[in-house]
């Protein structure tokens, strides 16, 4: 059994050697590697990301737990193959923080929250050209976040050399000229034209909400629960009448969804 007499870190620590154990431990950890458990890690975070837009925050600390479970079992793995330990993750986020904030830990100053974003993408530009990721701009953006949040990381990068619009007006010109094209490849009935050119009016209208600095990942959360929200309030008045989506006209559902739309607008003001 754990040592409950350890800090709770460090017994959540020995709970995951254990369960690595090949003597009396878990067979279906026991077959885990990185890239088997790294799809769980991408989940943790999206629940943990899903409690804080929910505003449940008792499971919040249920998800930052599971969170930080996927953190132990990857150094586990790792110090099993003599690679690193828990130990060394912890310093080396210890010596990033500190690195990045020398108007902290040092002796720069900095004026405001924006001068230190730019100090910072700088010292992390550093970095990259110190490392052996690439010297290229956009060499480190991981290629396995969501398909939005990668757009905007491109973008930001790309800006950072100049290669931008200089404002939100110019990106909604492109946003006209690339719906033009949509309705161009729509004529043309062509599926693999259409989709290219949707691809681009998503990467276009992603901008538009860095411009505006607007995270696109977590707006299209928020939109969809909105979506969720107005569309079961349909659903729940449809039931009062005994009825379901499938018996309703579209004319009767967008009746109620500018119910819920209503109903929404008036929860907002009363805040």
């Amino acid at each position: 059994m754990p040592d409950t007499a350890l800090a709770p870190i460090d017994q959540l620590r020995q709970i995951m050697a254990q369960l690595r154990n090949p003597d009396g431990g878990c067979p279906w950890d026991l077959e885990q590697d990185f890239s088997t458990i790294a799809p769980y890690t991408i989940e943790e975070a999206y629940e943990v990301a899903d409690a804080i837009e929910r505003g449940h925050f008792g499971e919040l600390k249920d998800e930052l737990g599971d969170l930080l479970l996927q953190v132990v079992f990857h150094s586990q793995m790792a110090e099993e193959e003599n690679l690193f330990d828990f130990n060394d993750v912890c310093q080396a986020i210890n010596d990033k923080m500190i690195r990045r904030h020398p108007h902290v830990f040092g002796d720069a100053t900095t004026r405001d929250s924006e001068t230190q974003t730019a100090e910072w993408e700088a010292i992390k530009a550093t970095e990259r050209q110190q490392s052996d990721k690439g010297d290229g701009v956009l060499d480190d953006v991981p290629v396995a976040l969501p398909a939005l949040k990668r757009a905007q990381k491109l973008q930001k990068r790309a800006a950072r050399v100049g290669f931008d619009w200089p404002d939100a007006e110019q990106v909604f010109a492109k946003i006209e000229e690339e719906i033009g094209e949509v309705r161009e490849a729509m004529s043309r009935k062509n599926a693999d034209d259409i989709a290219e050119e949707i691809g681009d009016l998503m990467f276009v209208c992603t901008n538009l909400g860095r411009k505006l600095k607007v995270d696109v990942e977590t707006a299209t959360r928020t939109a969809n629960a909105k979506f969720e929200r107005r569309f079961r309030h349909i659903e729940a008045r449809l039931r009062e009448q005994g009825r379901t989506p499938d018996d309703a006209s579209l004319e009767e559902m967008e009746t109620l969804w500018d119910e819920a739309k209503a109903a929404d607008k008036a929860a907002k003001a009363a805040q």
